[in-house]
């Protein structure tokens, strides 16, 4: 089992988003919301599914990057479509090859990586994150 190095909050990994039990075989883009330690310190992150299905509707919980609304925003998150972030589908992950895998064009070197949240992403991403919980 390959752990990655320490990601941080708002970055955006390469993930392969679990169903209940198993992770997926497609790989898709996961946004960082926080990241610990298990009691083995070994690192647990979490965080939001990303798709890029029926992106021009927007659900409670949900926040897109889009290449033509804020394209500083999509060019930093390092996405290849535009995506929208479902931030009602949170969830705790190992942080290892067994989820996260390394995309790609590999922009940041062999590690999942993708791109990190604009700063000004960072207010609609708390508005999605606010009215997912409401």
């Amino acid at each position: 089992m390959r752990w990655w190095p320490e990601p941080t909050a708002g970055d955006i990994l390469w993930c392969h988003f679990p169903d209940s039990i198993h992770p997926k075989p497609k790989p898709r883009p996961s946004l960082v919301t926080l990241v610990g330690m298990d009691k083995e310190s070994k690192i647990i992150v979490s965080v939001a599914y990303g798709t890029s299905k029926k992106t021009d509707r927007l659900y409670k919980g949900e926040f897109r990057i889009t290449k033509h609304e804020n394209p500083a925003a999509y060019l930093s998150a390092g996405l290849s479509y535009d995506t929208k972030f479902d931030l009602s589908k949170i969830i705790n992950l190992p942080y290892n090859n067994h989820y996260f895998s390394v995309p790609p064009h590999a922009p940041y070197g062999q590690n999942p990586k993708l791109g990190i949240l604009h700063p000004s992403m960072v207010k609609l991403a708390w508005l999605a994150y606010s009215r997912s919980n409401a």
